[in-house]
């Protein structure tokens, strides 16, 4: 085991122009000469690679930048999650989109953030979904808008799905100033204009009880 409290001065020179480092003894045969060459040169050809790098991309990407096995792992458990819902097994349906938020939410720090959001924003969108038909409305609403977070524009399902609860819930102004907004986002997205209709409809019977 090194010896880590003895300092060795090492006879090291640096190129002011190309910034390469040499040893100022490389004509020596000894193993520890051998090994400092070796690592110079794995220094020197990592310094070559860097200062060849055009910004932004100051540093080197990582080797495999994506793991295809989450991904795989990822699709299945949404797969499984759909067909469970097709099965109107809301409950599991719900399971295995929450395994499947958890390995896409937990992906390491350097994998595009928009792999992590094109996964998560169809993963929260049909959690919606399954919490609705458990009529579930705030879960669901929840859920939805994490969806629409994740991916604003074409992402229509989950501008309506929001949409919908917040009807079901009573929250009416809310649910207006949502479709609308979605329907900014969207163009002019059927759903969501029967579903602004449907808001407005039940607005002006709540003011004529009122009266």
């Amino acid at each position: 085991m090194a010896d880590l409290d003895t300092f060795t001065l090492l006879p090291l020179q640096i190129d002011p122009q190309t910034k390469i480092v040499r040893s100022l003894h490389p004509s020596s045969s000894s193993s520890s000469s051998r090994a400092l060459e070796a690592e110079l040169a794995a220094l020197n050809a990592l310094h070559k690679s860097l200062h060849g790098l055009e910004p932004p991309h100051v540093v080197p990407p990582p080797p495999v930048p994506v793991n295809p096995k989450r991904s795989a792992n990822v699709t299945k458990l949404r797969e499984s999650g759909n067909a469970d819902y097709r099965k109107q097994r809301y409950v599991e349906a719900i399971r295995f989109y929450n395994l499947g938020l958890q390995m896409a939410l937990t992906r390491p720090a350097w994998e595009p953030s928009q792999l992590v959001r094109e996964e998560v924003h169809q993963l929260f969108s049909n959690r919606a979904q399954a919490h609705m038909q458990l009529q579930n409305w705030p879960e669901a609403a929840a859920d939805a808008e994490a969806s629409v977070e994740a991916k604003r524009q074409g992402n229509a399902k989950a501008w309506f799905r929001r949409g919908k609860c917040l009807l079901e819930m009573g929250r009416l102004e809310e649910a207006k100033e949502w479709a609308g907004k979605g329907l900014e986002v969207e163009g002019e997205e059927k759903e969501l204009m029967e579903l602004l209709k449907e808001i407005e409809a039940k607005m002006v019977a709540a003011k004529g009880s009122e009266a």
